[in-house]
């Protein structure tokens, strides 16, 4: 049982960070994001055993870029590694998680699955040969993982769509250079589909408690191979042009989205009671000109250090 003690000094930390979220403010460049309420922040914790949650953590919202991850995976555990590396790299960028000027300059492949050209290109090697199919590979490998169904925001997706113009850019100069597979529009759909999956913070925390447990006792099937490849991912391009600052000073793998949306994984460590492989959640839409959700980063760095979490 966690005592009052315990819990004030976690309480401290969500407190803390709650009140960063006056230093960001929602995505406006996607609508349909923009009426987000600013001030709202939630954590969720889970364990194998156990669970802390802080803040309204049954709210929903939009997986935006943390879908990234389950793409990746599933299109990886379709394809295998050296098939996926054909068409995207795996390094990092300095660049913002939309930029075009690598991919039109060299003709390069996209240069990881975590920014939006590669996650365009993983859309369109996703399994299946129309857009329903794409996907539902994914959708039906996150209902595994949290074991309920989960269903698309039709407003947000709408609202990308319309509001999609440097997207389709991307999409288009992929197509150009060789690395879509299936036809732009496709691809473009399946992608923002998939970024306006809803879910809520304990969903978020059940995804990175999967990562961190190598999908032990799971019905959603991917090798232990792929996860510690996707978590290798996070590590070094999870938090767009910020990864490299939050690897070496937060030290877990993460990925975020520009709803606000951030999982973060413990392979084994200790959050008061919770002990072990640990995945969090957390929910702030308000977010840095980065991308990154202020109040989520800030908790996690303040958790990080209180609880000694850093794992490299």
């Amino acid at each position: 049982m966690i005592s009052k003690l315990q819990m004030e000094k976690l309480q401290t930390i969500y407190a803390q960070a709650h009140t960063m979220t006056s230093k960001g403010k929602a995505a406006s460049y996607i609508p349909a994001l923009a009426e987000a309420d600013s001030t709202a922040f939630s954590v969720s914790m889970i364990s194998m055993d156990d669970t802390i949650e802080l803040g309204n953590c049954s709210e929903t919202f939009t997986l935006q870029s943390v879908v990234k991850v389950l793409s990746f995976m599933v299109a990886t555990h379709h394809h295998g590694i050296e098939e996926i590396m054909r068409y995207v790299d795996v390094e990092p960028t300095g660049d913002s998680f939309n930029s075009i000027v690598r991919l039109e300059s060299n003709k390069n492949k996209p240069f990881n699955p975590m920014i939006n050209a590669g996650a365009i290109t993983i859309a369109s090697l996703l399994p299946g040969q129309t857009m329903f199919e794409k996907v539902k590979s994914v959708t039906s490998f996150l209902e595994e993982i949290l074991n309920k169904q989960v269903t698309i925001n039709n407003e947000v997706y709408l609202s990308e769509y319309h509001s999609a113009d440097y997207n389709r850019a991307i999409a288009y100069i992929l197509q150009a250079n060789g690395f879509l597979k299936s036809d732009v529009e496709v691809a473009l759909q399946v992608y923002l589909q998939l970024c306006s999956i809803s879910v809520n913070t304990s969903d978020l925390a059940k995804i990175a408690l999967y990562l961190a447990t190598n999908g032990h006792n799971s019905e959603a099937k991917c090798s232990k191979k792929i996860i510690n490849f996707a978590k290798a991912l996070m590590m070094t391009c999870g938090l767009y042009n910020f990864s490299g600052k939050f690897a070496a000073f937060v030290g877990l793998p993460a990925k975020s989205g520009v709803s606000g949306a951030i999982i973060a994984v413990v392979k084994d460590g200790e959050i008061e009671h919770l002990k072990g492989p640990i995945g969090i959640g957390l929910f702030g839409p308000a977010i840095d000109d980065v991308g990154n959700s202020v109040a989520g980063i800030d908790f996690l760095e303040k958790l990080s250090k209180e609880y000694d979490l850093f794992c490299l």
